[in-house]
């Protein structure tokens, strides 16, 4: 997670899904991307990586744990400045949160729906 990210930029991007393995192995062989593990108590989620200079670019999650409610496919994390605002004001602005906020990667975050259905979360480093 990028804690350099400006307030309204995209600082991260990671998946869940019921293949996380499956899926880290499909994007190494088609992206090239390399792959560090993260321990979640039991099992590993990834960090993706890119070859040349190894920085972290996006997560391949399991669909478990804190990410078993979370929907299937990409999600972006939008900076924020202050987590629990955005999150109120998505709910007084027609959207809904679906993951209250809560730590993460030294800040902390919330899910949210949009009024049109797409899901974001919104990150505070």
């Amino acid at each position: 997670m990028s804690s350099s990210a400006l307030v309204g930029q995209i600082g991260w991007i990671d998946m869940s899904t019921a293949d996380a393995d499956g899926v880290r192995d499909f994007y190494k062989a088609v992206v090239g991307w390399e792959t560090e593990d993260v321990d979640m108590g039991g099992y590993a989620d990834y960090v993706m990586k890119t070859p040349d200079s190894g920085d972290g670019v996006a997560g391949v999650c399991h669909a478990r744990g804190s990410n078993a409610d979370l929907p299937a496919g990409w999600l972006i994390y939008i900076t924020v400045a202050d987590v629990e605002a955005s999150a109120a004001a998505c709910a007084q602005h027609g959207g809904k949160v679906l993951v209250e906020p809560r730590g993460l990667a030294g800040g902390s975050f919330c899910v949210v729906e949009d009024p049109g259905g797409s899901v974001a979360a919104l990150y505070q480093p």
